[in-house]
């Protein structure tokens, strides 16, 4: 069983239009509804992969309803979601269809309580036991401390569960400081943490400032890895345009089902980066092309910067 939190879900709704113009109606010729959250969008893509998953965090209100309903149509997904007196957030994509670039729209999210806070931590440290990996995912809504995942990530490692953190900003700096296995920064993310705009340089400092491994999102360049065993870069066969909301959660999805199967370095990173960009090209955010990510797979150029890191 993997484990995956998400603090902030969303009720995700994309909307395809034929093209996006400011300051004009448009009409939309496809809308699609999907539980999201960067942990969900992670858990469906597991779940895909044929992994049992749970999902925690935080739900509440209407829209916390409509995203529990939808996550009980997931098979091999179980819903173990906190209840909070507040909303869950929606967040909207708008694709233009003649340019394949999306539009994003993300509500904060509900505030958390102290007394839900504690709630959480409470069945978090109940659901570790027996699970194979945690990935802790996305931002953090208000209430919430911004060391909190710093204490999520002991609370693992603790309990001898391998951790990957995917956040950003004071949440990430201080989670990395707590020692999780991998970090996913995007390249933006990465040189906040670090103060450094060269990925290679940034990953090396990252690992030094805690984390195990570092997986750094470099979009269309595809991935770099800093790991124990060494460093390398997966770059996928060619670009692709679409929607890539939940690209980096696919490639998440990737890195911890690689690393519950015990695959080298190498395999999870051309995995996780068929992945990511096989959900670039499909219609709805945190989903991908199945048949895209097997031809992908085959293709992506998985290579070694360093024989040691």
């Amino acid at each position: 069983m993997i484990l995956t939190v998400t603090l902030n879900t969303a009720l995700d709704i994309t909307y395809r239009v034929r093209s996006l113009r400011p300051h004009a109606s448009h009409r939309v010729s496809e809308v699609t509804e999907r539980p999201g959250g960067k942990g969900v969008n992670v858990a469906r893509v597991l779940a895909a992969l044929g992994h049992e998953v749970t999902v925690t965090g935080f739900t509440g209100g209407a829209t916390g309803r409509v995203v529990q309903e939808k996550l009980a149509e997931v098979p091999r997904v179980a819903d173990a979601l906190v209840p909070v007196s507040g909303a869950t957030r929606r967040t909207t994509a708008v694709v233009d269809e003649r340019t394949g670039d999306t539009t994003q729209l993300n509500e904060p999210g509900p505030t958390i309580t102290p007394a839900e806070w504690s709630a959480f931590q409470e069945a978090y440290a109940d659901l570790l036991h027996g699970v194979s990996a945690v990935a802790l995912c996305g931002s953090l809504p208000p209430g919430v401390p911004v060391g909190a995942y710093a204490g999520l990530v002991r609370t693992a490692r603790a309990a001898g569960v391998p951790v990957l953190l995917d956040t950003s900003g004071e949440p990430l700096r201080r989670g990395v400081a707590a020692r999780p296995d991998i970090i996913k920064p995007n390249a933006d993310e990465l040189a906040e943490l670090t103060g450094s705009h060269e990925p290679l340089r940034a990953t090396q400092d990252a690992r030094r400032r805690g984390a195990g491994a570092v997986v750094a999102s470099l979009g269309p360049e595809g991935l770099l890895a800093a790991t124990r065993e060494g460093r390398w870069r997966a770059v996928p066969p060619a670009p692709v345009r679409g929607n890539p909301t939940g690209a980096g959660d696919s490639a998440v999805a990737g890195l911890l089902s690689g690393l519950v199967e015990h695959l080298p370095w190498p395999d999870r990173l051309a995995r996780a980066t068929a992945l990511s960009t096989a959900t670039v090209s499909a219609p709805a955010a945190g989903e991908f092309d199945r048949g895209r990510y097997e031809e992908l797979l085959e293709k992506v150029a998985v290579t070694a910067e360093v024989t040691a890191a």
